[in-house]
């Protein structure tokens, strides 16, 4: 018998995500989360170009994994 690692062990995959999807991620509108990151409570959006900006997935994940603790 073969011993299997788990995918939970695997290493937590860094992507950009795009504001519509932080968006669908949190519940919160354009306008909350930009209030949210200048008073420092949120994420800082990364530039990706001219006009674009994204989000790293491991830092959102975590600001609302955090969110949930304070609530317990």
């Amino acid at each position: 018998m073969s011993s299997q690692t788990t995918a939970t062990a695997a290493p937590t995959e860094h992507r950009i995500l795009r504001r519509a999807e932080v968006e669908a991620k949190t519940g919160f509108k354009r306008a909350h989360i930009y209030s949210l990151m200048k008073e420092g409570k949120f994420p800082k959006a990364l530039r990706l170009g001219v006009r674009a900006v994204g989000w790293d997935s491991v830092e959102i994940e975590q600001w609302i994994a955090d969110r949930l603790k304070e609530r317990a």
